[in-house]
């Protein structure tokens, strides 16, 4: 299995692939940030990510560490 990477995958490709695997209540459930649990979106979503480097990380952490 090859190990997942960061080079070249935007916040926003990382995020559609997460909600594509988890959905939203299940990536809520992993992160707990209000942006994945109250009406989410992907535009609400990267704002709020963008912004905030500790929920960012956890984001691309979930996403290195998935299938």
């Amino acid at each position: 299995m090859q190990k997942k990477s960061l080079d070249g995958i935007t916040l926003e490709n990382i995020l559609i692939q997460l909600v594509d695997q988890y959905g939203w209540n299940g990536l809520a459930e992993k992160i707990q940030i209000r942006c994945f649990i109250s009406d989410p979106s992907v535009k609400s979503s990267l704002k709020f990510l963008r912004k905030t480097t500790w929920a960012r990380e956890k984001v691309e952490k979930l996403y290195l560490e998935s299938e």
